[in-house]
């Protein structure tokens, strides 16, 4: 697209160059793109102007007029208010997809992947972008939570792969930093709300305003609410005028425990939804709710729910019956997550490996400690992602709400403690390991370091 083309929603240029994509990030920037200097969360873009130049960029775009550098760079005043006209203008055919944006503290990831499991069931093409990165029913790449040109660019590339449906994770973060700015979403779904980004947000009703953004600010002709969660009356008044469903547990007429999950009955269909604890009851409705919405019928959705299976890292079973991973990192989810095991296993004791990440929201590690001391026989407190915190400082913190210290200990190498969890487990134990549950690093000062939990987990297993 030539720059004259790209800037035509904006401002007159003399440049006449072409350019081959958009980026805000240098480490995905390709060569022939124009980089566009911003001030990010932490810095701002211009400190990487050269970094980009180095790596092949044709011009930037930036705010500030005294800005000299080795190719093009065109002065633009608000240019961060501009990111949207430019995705919109470059990335035309992002557009042509239907679009579901998922919002929530906990489940957007399973929602999100239940909608594209149903969906692909039903014959229809989808892509996910969230949490576990960019994926669709061809590939699955780990990404970072995108920018609002990263998300473009992915749904341009989906909408060229004859991809139908794109399901989006929006988080407070990107609602806030307007990463979605012009997108048209067909559906809007609210999970639910608990304490989490508290470092970023401030107060819950700051934070829950940003998740509000989704229903006010997007468009989106249906919104689906979980009227299970306090919250729901704010999202509703959020919603206005726009076509309103909800969901709640009690749509089911009945649900019993099984050994994979629940026996249900969900209008005249029974079935065994082959997921653990209540929280996938709400997913599960959320998932049906929102394909409903898109025309299909009972008879052709509800059989299929007894194909769901859980994300990586979402209370993921390991060979032994024993262990579970699992990405709670906030205090609901993790009595969510602990609360679900004394459920299915009522007659085990339980233990839990966990730590808080350091850099974020203090607050919620001590009710997380007291949430562990509750519900869990045992602890093992050990290192999440520290960042640039001490570690024994984010112990002591979390400590401070445990009241079973005779039965916690503390490792702060984390694959030694969960070697430990594993290789001393008794038969009548269940093992949970929380917190980083999909990821496959772990950040510790400066430095972003390979781990898995899982795969941790599995090599003890050996």
């Amino acid at each position: 697209m030539n720059i004259k083309t790209l800037l035509s929603r904006i401002q007159k240029t003399s440049h006449t160059f072409d350019v081959t994509g958009l980026s805000l990030n240098t480490q995905s920037l390709q060569k022939g793109d124009i980089f566009v200097a911003v001030q990010g969360t932490q810095k701002h873009g211009s400190e990487f102007i050269q970094n980009a130049i180095d790596k092949g960029c044709i011009a930037v775009l930036v705010e500030d007029r005294n800005i000299q550098c080795s190719v093009p760079s065109i002065r633009i005043n608000h240019l961060s208010s501009y990111l949207s006209d430019l995705a919109q203008t470059f990335y035309k055919e992002a557009q042509n997809i239907k679009l579901i944006g998922v919002t929530g503290t906990n489940g957007k990831t399973s929602v999100s992947l239940f909608i594209s499991q149903l969906l692909e069931a039903l014959n229809v093409r989808t892509g996910v972008i969230g949490t576990l990165g960019i994926s669709h029913s061809d590939n699955n790449t780990s990404n970072t939570t995108p920018d609002i040109f990263t998300i473009y660019k992915s749904l341009q590339e989906y909408s060229k792969k004859g991809i139908e449906v794109a399901i989006i994770e929006a988080s407070s973060h990107a609602l806030t930093q307007n990463r979605l700015s012009g997108l048209a979403f067909e559906q809007a779904i609210f999970t639910n709300l608990t304490q989490d980004h508290l470092d970023y947000h401030e107060t819950m009703e700051q934070y829950r305003e940003a998740k509000g953004k989704l229903f006010s600010n997007s468009k989106a002709q249906t919104v689906i609410i979980n009227r299970d969660d306090e919250n729901h009356s704010y999202f509703l008044d959020v919603a206005e005028d726009k076509m309103i469903k909800t969901f709640g547990i009690d749509d089911f007429s009945d649900y019993q425990l099984s050994k994979k999950g629940f026996i249900c009955r969900l209008f005249n269909f029974v079935f065994e939804l082959p997921l653990l604890g209540y929280f996938n009851l709400s997913n599960a409705l959320a998932a049906f709710v929102s394909i409903k919405s898109l025309g299909y019928s009972n008879d052709l959705v509800i059989p299929k729910l007894a194909n769901l299976s859980p994300p990586s890292g979402r209370m993921q079973k390991l060979d032994r019956n024993n262990i579970w991973i699992d990405y709670a990192h906030t205090p609901n989810a993790l009595s969510n997550a602990l609360q679900t095991l004394h459920l299915h296993y009522p007659e085990s004791k339980l233990r839990v490996v966990f730590g808080c990440g350091g850099d974020r929201d203090k607050s919620k590690r001590q009710q997380m400690g007291k949430i562990a001391s509750e519900l869990a026989h045992s602890i093992i407190l050990t290192n999440d992602n520290p960042r640039n915190e001490q570690p024994e400082n984010i112990i002591k913190d979390i400590l401070v709400g445990v009241k079973i210290e005779n039965n916690t200990q503390v490792i702060l190498d984390r694959k030694i403690a969960i070697n430990t969890a594993i290789t001393t487990l008794n038969e009548d134990e269940v093992l949970l390991i929380a917190g980083k549950g999909h990821e496959i690093t772990q950040i510790i000062g400066s430095q972003v370091l390979p781990f898995s939990d899982i795969e941790i987990a599995l090599d003890a297993l050996i």
